[in-house]
């Protein structure tokens, strides 16, 4: 695709964005009560945001005007806001974390595929430098402390030599033993033939028996191979199975990938060129055009005081540098409309001093009645449903009316390489150079102002004035003592050493390289029919994968959406061993290129022992995190910081050595501050639920995988582990037997059954299923009430209380006022205690 392809793409998403910002607020605005119209509402905004977020994040990455690119980074990070605080208005309407849009879908024409939240590109592309060589810092204090990462990964046991000898003499005795049976067959079949040849006594010598034999064979054989490339054919036509080539990667496609990356090293190009001419314009107006600004300023101010006294009879007070200086006064206007300022000034005053008169005459005071009618018709107004106000579409307007103003009619025919606009940039720096001059102005102008009341109104400054100043000044001091800061208990360290520390101490440890889209699954095609029949749907492993990179990779990701979006400080992934909860973790680190913090009980048992120490330890942890931002901090087996009986033989690990300090942590975390605390637990229910659901804001039931899901899974674990998928492996079989298993389970069999052996095979022995099945039946699945124990325990979640009582009956505002006066009851009963 060429540049101009992506400018018209551009183009396109702009204007389906303005068209989207001018319906929103008309539909928003207006108060509703019927919460499927409101749903939908959202949900139709959603899925066009998304489809808009699409488009822009693919021509943010691939547009190479460097411009440009400010600009649809800007909308870009809006769009990206605005669906996080949709998501969140749906989470509250609903009750739920999980939603589906099958028939707003059937509606939009679009399919499950399209609602797909992709990961901005830049978030690894802008930082990659800072995270390779972060990486070979971490590589080398681990060589440096002999912490070698692959001895970890595949441990080497030690064996005696007398053993050893043992194990090699026995495996060249069965080999031996195989050879000998071999030959010995071969020896028994010769025996054989020579006994039949004997008894038979004489040849077959009738040829024309022999040729009709081959023929039958052979004609056999032929209708065979036919019937099948016919049935093959069929299958295809059907849509049953893909056509040939499907799989593999066509000329287009690689020959699009070079251009890609030809693309990407022109947009660096082209943006290195920028940022030099950005110095270098701004130096070369200042040199051509600086004595002119300077002057113009001067003889605008003057003219501003002759006025003034003119109309006024006094000279003006200069405004202060705090308050902008002259900038405040001359900001976009002309002489004459500040003039026409002063004059409508001078006429308020007026006007409002004839109002305070009139205001002291006594109002009539409200009825009883009165009064209950406005408590009614309040009442009422809070029964409706109105959309909370937004922190992103200002920024999105002003996006789309800078690309109406500048972009949209904008002649580039002379920019064929889409290099910078240096008039664009001499516009902004004009802008710059005119602030800078200015200060400079607003001192030689003070001055002349004083001049000027001394010789013509021989007005000097009263001391009254000095007193107030300084008082100010004393306040400023007291208020300043009052607010303390947190106590840095390691300010004589750097962040190096600290690094280095946490490293060593096992603390910090190195992400695994797993992409989200290596987190395998299928769509739930049938949520909205299940949830219309009252049936809760068990979200499928792409709803999940969706619920990560808005809550996890998406903030961390962007500062601008972190800091505006609705903040999500803690996340909790629950569900059965296998289901991949840590894969998830190490893959928003991956994506994000964040710092991976392993708090786990196990992790940190034995390590900065003492109160002193477990402080210092958190301390270290989070300056370190703040420093070297966005980070993810990761408690394995969360459940056990908060066990409601620790086992025996836990209690020397101490692993409730955080319940206390997680909620302090935690109240801690600002907006600017882009660190994530993602806790993994595969016995929630061994946890007090209270003060575990207190600490993890957003809950996540991780299920294990779904029909669709599992078919998708065996196809691509068999591929990417060297198998050759044919129709003799019933894949869609599988799929049915291994209801209950997980994804660990499935990648374990597929890595034991192909073997280097077994993949070199398969030219002559394709894959069957049974040798899969065989495999797995020594695994135990997750049964059915291992699943309904963690349903069980997720409707006992403040999230899930409120979703069973909405759909009983009580509605969503009940729900959540019970909320309320629960955790209201709670906390008396602990201030009593």
């Amino acid at each position: 695709m060429s540049n101009t392809m992506y400018n018209k793409m551009w183009h396109q998403t702009q204007e389906a964005l303005g068209a989207l910002l001018d319906k929103e607020p008309q539909k928003m605005v207006e108060p509703q009560r019927n919460q499927v119209f409101i749903f939908q509402t959202l949900a139709t905004f959603y899925i066009k945001y998304v489809q808009i977020f699409r488009n822009l994040e693919n021509v943010y990455d691939q547009i190479v005007h460097p411009q440009k690119r400010i600009l649809i980074r800007k909308v870009l990070d809006g769009v990206m806001g605005r669906i996080l605080e949709l998501k969140n208005e749906m989470v509250e309407l609903e009750l739920t974390e999980f939603h589906y849009f099958d028939d707003i879908l059937q509606d939009l024409k679009l399919a499950p595929q399209q609602l797909d939240i992709p990961i901005p590109k830049y978030f690894l592309k802008e930082k990659l430098e800072v995270i390779k060589g972060r990486e070979k810092i971490l590589a080398q204090i681990l060589a440096d402390s002999g912490i070698d990462t692959s001895e970890m990964k595949f441990p080497v046991k030690s064996m005696p030599f007398d053993q050893a000898v043992k194990l090699i003499q026995i495996a060249e005795r069965a080999r031996q033993g195989r050879l000998r049976a071999l030959f010995m067959k071969q020896i028994y079949l010769q025996e054989y033939r020579a006994k039949q040849s004997k008894t038979l006594g004489k040849k077959v010598t009738d040829s024309w028996a022999a040729a009709l034999c081959i023929q039958k064979v052979w004609r056999r054989f032929h209708q065979c191979k036919k019937t099948e490339k016919l049935r093959e054919e069929e299958m295809i036509f059907l849509g049953m199975n893909p056509p040939p080539l499907f799989n593999e990667v066509s000329a287009t496609v690689i020959q699009a990938e070079k251009v890609d990356r030809l693309r990407n090293e022109v947009q660096m190009k082209h943006e290195e060129d920028y940022r030099e001419a950005l110095v270098t314009i701004k130096n070369d107006l200042k040199l051509i055009e600086g004595l002119d600004i300077k002057e113009n300023l001067q003889d605008q101010i003057r003219h501003w005081f002759i006025e003034c006294r003119n109309l006024t009879g006094t000279f003006p007070d200069y405004p202060d540098i705090e308050e902008g200086g002259s900038a405040i006064i001359f900001s976009n206007k002309t002489i004459q409309q500040v003039i026409e300022d002063i004059i409508a000034n001078q006429e308020e005053e007026e006007k409002n001093e004839k109002k305070k008169k009139k205001k002291k005459e006594k109002q009539p005071k409200k009825t009883k009645r009165q009064k209950k009618g406005t408590k009614e018709k309040n009442k009422e107004e809070d029964e409706k449903w109105k959309m909370s106000p937004s922190l992103f579409l200002p920024a999105m307007k002003e996006g789309c009316n800078a690309y109406k103003e500048i972009w949209m009619n904008k002649d580039e025919s002379w920019n064929f390489s889409q290099d910078f606009d240096p008039e664009l940039i001499k516009e902004e720096k004009r802008k710059e150079l005119e602030s800078e001059i200015r200060v400079q102005v607003d001192e030689l102008m003070r001055q002349e102002l004083k001049n000027l009341k001394l010789a013509v109104d021989r007005e000097r400054e009263h001391p009254a004035k000095v007193g107030k100043k300084k008082k100010k000044g004393k306040k400023g001091k007291k208020k300043e003592k009052k607010t303390k800061k947190d106590k840095d208990l390691t300010a004589d360290r750097t962040i190096e050493s600290l690094y280095k520390e946490l490293v060593e101490e096992g603390l910090l440890i190195q992400a695994l390289k797993v992409n989200l889209s290596d987190y395998i699954g299928e769509y739930s095609y049938l949520g909205t029919t299940l949830r219309q029949v009252s049936i809760e749907p068990m979200p499928s492993l792409l709803d999940v994968r969706q619920l990560i990179t808005l809550y996890g990779i998406w903030p961390l990701g962007s500062a601008a959406v972190h800091e505006k979006a609705p903040l999500v400080k803690s996340l909790l992934l629950a569900g059965p061993s296998g289901v991949g909860k840590k894969m998830l973790v190490h893959a928003i680190c991956t994506e994000t290129g964040a710092n991976l913090f392993n708090l786990s009980s196990s992790n940190i048992a034995g390590k900065y022992p003492g109160k002193n120490g477990l402080q210092m330890m958190l301390h270290a942890v989070f300056k370190v995190a703040r420093q070297l931002q966005p980070s993810v901090v990761w408690i394995e087996d969360t459940e056990k910081t908060f066990y409601k009986k620790v086992p025996n033989a836990e209690k020397t690990n101490e692993p409730k050595r955080l319940k206390r300090h997680l909620p302090q942590i935690l109240k801690l975390l600002k907006p600017d501050d882009r660190i994530l605390i993602v806790g993994t637990t595969r016995r929630p229910f061994d946890a007090e639920l209270q003060p575990f659901c207190r600490v993890y804001q957003k809950i996540i039931l991780v299920p294990r995988p779904d029909y669709a899901s599992r078919y998708v899974l065996w196809k691509q674990i068999i591929e990417r582990n060297g198998g050759v998928l044919t129709s003799a492996l019933n894949v869609s079989c599988l799929a049915k037997v291994t209801d209950g298993f997980t994804q660990g389970h499935i990648v374990k069999v597929v890595k034991a059954v192909l073997t280097d052996q077994r993949i070199r095979r398969q030219i002559h022995k394709p894959l069957t299923a049974v040798e899969f099945i065989t495999a797995i039946t020594s695994m135990d699945p997750v049964y059915k009430e291992e699943e309904e124990s963690f349903k069980n325990w997720y409707a006992k979640t403040p999230l899930g209380k409120k979703r069973a009582l909405a759909i009983t009956g009580g509605s969503t505002e009940k729900a959540k006022d019970k909320g309320k006066r629960k955790e209201k009851k709670e906390k008396r009963a602990k201030k009593k205690k």
